[in-house]
């Protein structure tokens, strides 16, 4: 289980790596433009959580904390969660790193917030809109509103 729990976040990292070490090479946007990036840790979400889906099941269906405590206390409950996290957080970040690029943010000004949400994205994440409302429109919004009629 420990291997599976470490592999849900190993198999992020080549996309994590590509849009904070390398945000304008021109394979970056069209490997992280697909969602599908999200299988893997959700693959190994599914590995894990399907055996003990009765159990995943009752927790989310009602929800408490003396049950959620409980559960994380099995460690394929746990690491069904943690997957769960980390195929979030990419999404999250998958959708910021292409909403950023559209807007022409700096990717000096977005590796690090990219990094803040591996590793805090409720954090990170309103961050990220208060940058987004001061960039403004997309790049390619702003310069069609640009053009006179």
């Amino acid at each position: 289980m420990s291997t599976l729990f470490d592999l849900s976040f190993f198999v992020t990292v080549p996309f994590w790596a590509l849009m904070i070490l390398a945000p304008t090479w021109r394979h970056t946007r069209t490997i992280i433009g697909s969602p599908w990036i999200v299988l893997l840790p959700l693959t190994i979400w599914a590995i894990v959580a399907v055996p003990v889906l009765g159990a995943l099941w009752s927790l989310v269906t009602s929800p408490s904390l003396d049950a959620i405590t409980a559960a994380v206390a099995d460690p394929a409950l746990l690491t069904a969660l943690w997957a769960q996290i980390i195929a979030w957080d990419l999404f999250l970040g998958r959708w910021i790193y292409l909403d950023s690029r559209e807007r022409g943010i700096s990717p000096l000004l977005m590796g690090p917030l990219l990094v803040a949400t591996i590793l805090l994205s409720p954090i990170a994440f309103p961050i990220y809109l208060v940058v987004r409302e001061m960039a403004g429109k997309p790049v390619a919004v702003a310069r069609q509103d640009s053009i006179p009629a």
